[in-house]
């Protein structure tokens, strides 16, 4: 016990030692480094502390109603009172059951996946939770009443939207990708001009022209569901972003290792899909990641084709003339849950990046 005690003293002040060279190496080095480093710490002085004090000390956690919220602090008894709103939109109360449900299954696809070896296993596993999922939020089957996509909203709109795009825009990127690498000049002509397009023109447009235009390409009397137009387009959109963080990812990968998949007698196919494709996802994982962060942030952008996302909830509840003037508190909520799965989607993609790590140390 004398030994560790006479260990832990003597590491202490080298601790410190450290904490000190570091202060003066990183923010304290040169004289401009002092100035931004003071400048910065005054930034955060008139920034914080009146936040602090606004959002959580003079502010009122207690009530149901705005007459319950005194002081010059946050009144978040109105997110509190809104919160299935925010969480669901106009989803039908009686049925929300049927969300928490698909949450819950969401969190027991993420345990078996850690006791789940195989590659193929996962897929499957993941297929059926998505038709599980689409039977209980949609309805149709199993006794369920079918809930029209109007009533979707809040975060669950914004979640579908993001997950849909996500998983749908996946593929499509990867094959337009081999399409760009492709040595016949039609396909690479037809994916260069796809992509060249989708990347020069906005989300915004996008979401018009899949609106608007994309139902007078269909027969007469046939209708599109104005939620699933929106999907189209955001995976049209995501997909070509994809395309070129995967070609990106292609063009790293060294000539040696397609020479060695044709030494071996790989056909195309089974050289692009066994060989060349995961190393290129490996290294194009953070930039993935950053399209598919920018595009939970960007289904924001739904409300203009008339879709009520988590955004948008906030917007419509603080209309409501009993929590007029609300809106502050709504958009720091908002904020703080974006930033919650966005920092979600980095802290994963790093995971990632650390698992599938074959560099040599």
């Amino acid at each position: 016990m004398a030994v560790y005690e006479q260990k832990s003293v003597r590491e202490a002040p080298s601790s410190s030692k450290g904490v000190i060279h570091w202060l003066k190496d990183n923010l304290f080095s040169t004289p401009s480094n002092v100035i931004m480093t003071l400048l910065g710490l005054y930034l955060l002085y008139i920034i914080i502390p009146p936040f602090v004090q606004w959002a959580y000390t003079d502010a009122n956690f207690v009530g149901d109603s705005r007459a319950q919220c005194t002081g010059d602090g946050a009144c978040w008894v109105f997110v509190k009172m809104k919160m299935d709103m925010f969480m669901y939109g106009f989803y039908p109360e009686d049925q929300v059951w049927r969300l928490n449900t698909g949450l819950g299954l969401f969190i027991v696809l993420i345990a078996a996946f850690k006791f789940l070896k195989s590659s193929k296993l996962k897929i499957i596993a993941f297929f059926i939770y998505l038709l599980a999922a689409f039977i209980l939020v949609n309805g149709g089957l199993l006794g369920l009443d079918i809930i029209p996509t109007d009533k979707w909203g809040g975060l669950m709109l914004t979640i579908v939207v993001a997950a849909a795009g996500i998983i749908f825009s996946f593929p499509i990127g990867i094959v337009i990708a081999f399409g760009r690498a492709s040595n016949l000049p039609i396909i690479r002509s037809i994916c260069i001009t796809y992509v060249e397009f989708i990347r020069g023109v906005p989300l915004i447009t996008i979401l018009f022209m899949s609106s608007v235009i994309l139902p007078l390409f269909f027969p007469e009397g046939m209708t599109f569901d104005k939620l699933l137009r929106a999907l189209i387009g955001i995976t049209l959109f995501q997909a070509a972003y994809v395309a070129e963080i995967i070609r990106g990812g292609l063009q790293s990968i060294p000539t040696g290792q397609y020479e060695a998949a044709d030494a071996v007698g790989l056909s195309y196919w089974q050289k692009m899909l066994l060989v060349i494709l995961p190393q290129a996802l490996k290294v194009a994982i953070p930039n993935l990641v950053g399209a598919f962060i920018s595009l939970f942030q960007d289904t924001t952008l739904v409300l203009i084709i008339g879709l009520f996302d988590l955004l948008a909830m906030v917007r419509i509840t603080a209309a409501d003339s009993t929590w007029l003037g609300m809106e502050t508190e709504g958009y720091v909520f908002v904020t703080f849950v974006f930033w919650a799965f966005c920092y979600g989607m980095s802290r994963y993609s790093q995971s990632l990046e650390e698992q599938y790590n074959t560099n040599l140390k």
